[in-house]
């Protein structure tokens, strides 16, 4: 089973020793205000080969569980108000829409099942004293988990 819940700050590290790096960390500076408010629902789209992948990586590694500070210290993002109240303090949950398609055998409804199930079982690990086996859909997992919280 892959790790989708809080996978980790290693696809960001791995992109910040690639040469070279553009320091895309102002964009969490404009994306922190958002939390917890109307407009906490964000589209980052790019035409391929515009770095959609690392700013993924880098929206885990920042907002994901996990310990990341050494890692955004040197960038902008470190000079920022909002950094260390954000950094690392929520749950994210990471899915490469290209690999599930592919590993589903291209059948949506496939893709559906494995990702209801694969999440399903990562998030009933992280709240065990939640029964999400009454929850069918992967929506519902998430509303369940959401009211829980």
């Amino acid at each position: 089973m892959a790790n989708y819940l809080n996978p980790g700050n290693s696809d960001f590290a791995e992109s910040l020793k690639t040469k070279p790096y553009v320091d895309k960390t102002p964009l969490l500076a404009m994306l922190n205000p958002l939390i917890a408010t109307k407009n906490k629902y964000v589209c980052i789209s790019r035409p391929r080969r515009f770095g959609k992948s690392v700013t993924a990586g880098m929206l885990c590694a920042y907002y994901g569980q996990g310990d990341s500070a050494e890692l955004f210290a040197p960038l902008q993002i470190a000079q920022d108000e909002s950094y260390r109240k954000h950094l690392n303090q929520y749950h994210v949950i990471f899915i490469n829409m290209n690999d599930e398609f592919d590993e589903a055998d291209h059948r949506v409804e496939k893709l559906k099942e494995n990702l209801t199930a694969d999440i399903g079982a990562e998030l009933q690990e992280l709240y065990p004293d939640l029964d999400l086996t009454l929850d069918k859909t992967l929506r519902k997992k998430l509303g369940s988990v959401n009211n829980f919280v």
